[in-house]
C-alpha cells in the first residue's frame, strides 16, 4: 500500500501543487562496473501547466481531476463471459486523500493496510509466476511505505514456496519497519546491499519486485535508487540478448514514474524507465497505469469500503472468491503449446512404497487431505458402453477399503447405463499441488441397498431432495423446470419427515485389478509405479513394476 499514512506527513495543498511533477534531474553517477551493462540515464518530462479548474478543490488538485464527482476516470475490459468490467484510475491527490480517510475516520492502521497490500502483491505473483519456475526473488525496498509493502510481500512469498532476497538500502528506524525486518530475518531470508548485487540481476534472480517508490514520491530518484532503477530497467532490454528472462513486478507505481503521466523516458531516446512485466495496483489503479503495457495488471488491496467507493466515484471490479487480487486490463494472449510445468518432487522408488497398493493409496490420500487440497476425493470416472465410445466425468469418492472404491449416483444416468453394458471402468485422482496422480482400473458392481440407504440419509436434506428431483442425463425444457420441481418437493417435506431414497439412486464399487502411482519429476522424467494382480503359488499377489514416463 503506497500511502501518506501519517498526518504529520501531509503537506499544505499549495506546496503539494507546486511539487506535483518531477523537477528536471541531472544525470546521476553510478559505479564503473555498471557502465558496461547499463548505458542509459534518467530524464524528466517537460513541465506541465496546471489547469485553472484544478485549483477549485484542495482535495482534488490534479490537472486530470476537475470536480468531486469526476474524481476517477475509468476504462474497461471484457471478462470471460463477455461482460464489461470497469476499473477507475485515480490521481495522486485522490490516492493521498483516500489513505487519509482510511486511517482517519475509518479506523485502519498503517500496519493493517501494509499487511493487506503485501499479501495482495504476493497473491498476484503466485497466480502468474509459479515458484517451481521462478523460485529466487529479489525484492528491492525503498525507505517509505512502498518498501514496507515489499517487505510484507517477501514474507508471504517465502511461505508460498519462493526464496526471497531483500535489498533494503535506506532502512526506516520506525518500530513497524524494524519489526518487519526482524520477521524476515527469523525466516533466514537474506539481506544484500546494492554493492553485493550482480551487474546483471538476471544472472541470479528469476523475479525482481520493485518496491522502491510509490504514488507519494516526487522529485528525482537519488543514489542508490537511481542506480537500482537503472539495473531493474536493464532487465527488460537485456532479455533480448540473454537466454534467461527475469520478470519485473512493480508495486502500485513503477519506480521513477510520474504517478499521473507515467514513465519519464522518451520513446525515441536511449533513456529507459522501468517497464515491468506485472503491475499490482493497490486500492485503485493510478492514472499512470494507463501507460502500462506489460502482460499482467492486477488490482490488490481488498479493503475499500462502500463509503469511499461512493465519495470518489470509484469503479472496482469484483474480486473472485476469496482472492486478494483481481486481474484488470487485457489478459495476455497465450501460446497454448508453450504452457508447461517443470515438476519438482521427491523421488518415488520401489523401496519407498508399500507392497499393498491399498495401503499406498491411503498414505497418499491422507497426505492430500493434510495438504488442504480442495476436494481431494474428486475422481475422473471413465466408462465405455457397448458402442465402444468412452465417456468421462468427475464424481466424488465416498469410501474405500480393501474391497474397493465407492461413489454414488443416479442409476438412470449415462455412466450407469454404460456400466450395465460394460462393467469395466477406470478412475483417476489428480492432486495437482502435490504433482501426483493415481489411476485405478477394475470391475464395477452396485453396492448393497442397505449401504446406499445408510449413505443417502447421511447427506444434507437438500442433497437428498436433489437426488430425487434430478433424472440425471435427461433433457430439460429449461432451467426453471428442475428448480420448480425442487421447490415443490421441499414444501412436501418441510415438516422434517424422513425423505425416502429413490429406487433409481445408489452406489457403485470398483474392485481394482490395476493401480498406477504417478509422481511428476523434472524434464518429464516422471516416476510411474504400476501394481498388477498376479497369481504366485496359487495365491493372488501384487506385482510392482516401473513404467517409462
Amino acid at each position: 500500500m503506497q500511502a501518506v499514512r501519517s498526518r504529520a506527513r501531509t503537506m499544505p495543498s499549495t506546496r503539494f501543487l507546486s511539487r506535483l511533477f518531477f523537477t528536471s534531474p541531472s544525470s546521476p553517477s553510478f559505479s564503473s562496473h555498471s557502465q558496461s551493462h547499463l548505458q542509459f540515464l534518467f530524464s524528466s518530462p517537460s513541465p506541465v501547466k496546471l489547469h485553472a479548474s484544478s485549483l477549485n478543490s484542495i482535495r482534488f488538485s490534479s490537472p486530470f481531476l476537475s470536480s468531486r464527482r469526476g474524481v476517477a476516470s475509468s476504462s474497461s475490459r471484457m471478462d470471460a463471459s463477455g461482460h464489461q468490467i470497469e476499473a477507475s484510475y485515480i490521481g495522486q491527490q485522490a490516492a493521498k486523500e483516500i489513505d487519509e480517510i482510511l486511517m482517519g475516520p475509518l479506523g485502519f492502521s498503517v500496519d493493517q493496510l501494509m499487511e493487506l497490500a503485501g499479501l495482495s502483491v504476493a497473491a498476484a505473483i503466485a497466480e502468474v509466476y509459479k515458484p517451481s519456475e521462478n523460485r529466487k526473488v529479489l525484492v528491492i525496498c525503498g525507505p517509505g511505505n512502498n518498501g514496507g509493502d515489499g517487505l510484507v510481500a517477501a514474507r508471504h512469498l517465502y511461505h508460498f514456496g519462493y526464496q526471497p532476497v531483500i535489498c533494503y538500502p535506506k532502512r526506516s528506524s520506525s518500530p513497524l519497519f524494524s519489526g518487519l525486518v526482524t520477521q524476515l530475518k527469523s525466516l533466514e531470508i537474506s539481506f544484500v546491499s546494492e554493492e553485493e548485487l550482480p551487474p546483471l540481476l538476471s544472472d541470479e534472480y528469476d523475479l525482481v519486485v520493485d518496491a522502491m517508490f510509490g504514488f507519494s514520491f516526487r522529485g528525482t530518484p537519488r543514489e542508490p535508487f537511481a542506480y537500482l532503477i537503472r539495473a531493474v530497467s536493464a532487465l527488460t532490454y537485456a532479455n533480448t540478448q540473454h537466454k534467461k528472462e527475469t520478470k519485473v513486478v512493480s508495486i502500485d507505481i513503477p519506480s521513477g514514474w510520474d504517478v499521473e503521466l507515467g514513465d519519464p523516458a522518451q520513446e525515441d531516446s536511449d533513456v529507459r524507465g522501468i517497464r515491468p512485466h506485472m503491475l499490482v495496483s493497490l486500492t485503485a489503479p493510478k492514472l499512470c497505469a494507463k501507460k502500462f503495457t506489460g502482460p499482467h495488471h492486477f488490482l490488490g488491496g481488498r479493503f475499500v469500503p462502500p463509503a469511499i467507493v461512493k465519495q470518489f466515484n470509484l469503479k472496482i471490479p469484483p474480486y473472485p472468491g476469496s482472492s486478494m487480487c483481481v486481474r484488470i486490463g487485457k489478459p495476455p494472449s497465450v501460446d497454448i503449446s508453450a504452457i508447461r510445468e517443470n515438476y519438482v518432487s521427491p523421488e518415488l522408488t520401489e523401496s519407498k512404497v508399500s507392497a499393498d497398493p491399498f495401503d499406498q493409496f491411503k498414505i497418499w490420500f491422507d497426505e492430500a487431505l493434510a495438504a488442504g487440497l480442495r476436494e481431494p476425493n474428486a475422481l475422473a470416472l471413465s466408462t465405455v458402453g457397448k458402442d465402444g465410445k468412452p465417456s468421462s466425468r468427475i464424481v466424488l469418492l465416498k469410501g474405500f477399503d480393501k474391497q474397493g472404491f465407492v461413489w454414488y449416483t443416479n442409476y438412470g444416468s449415462r455412466k450407469a447405463r454404460e456400466l450395465s453394458e460394460n462393467p469395466h471402468a477406470s478412475i483417476l485422482f489428480h492432486w495437482n499441488e502435490l504433482n501426483r496422480e493415481v489411476r485405478i482400473e477394475g470391475t464395477v458392481t452396485k453396492v448393497s441397498e442397505e449401504e446406499s440407504e445408510k449413505y443417502f440419509h447421511s447427506r444434507p436434506r437438500g442433497s437428498q431432495l436433489g437426488a430425487i428431483v434430478s433424472k440425471q442425463s435427461t433433457v430439460l425444457p429449461d432451467r426453471s423446470a428442475i428448480y420448480n420441481a425442487y421447490k415443490e418437493l421441499e414444501q412436501k417435506y418441510c415438516n422434517g419427515t424422513e425423505i425416502p431414497k429413490p429406487e433409481y439412486w445408489g452406489g457403485y464399487r470398483l474392485t481394482p485389478t490395476l493401480f498406477e502411482f504417478w509422481q511428476g519429476q523434472p524434464s518429464r522424467l516422471h516416476d510411474r509405479l504400476q501394481y498388477t494382480l498376479r497369481e504366485v503359488e496359487g495365491k493372488q499377489a501384487w506385482l510392482i513394476e516401473r513404467l517409462s514416463p
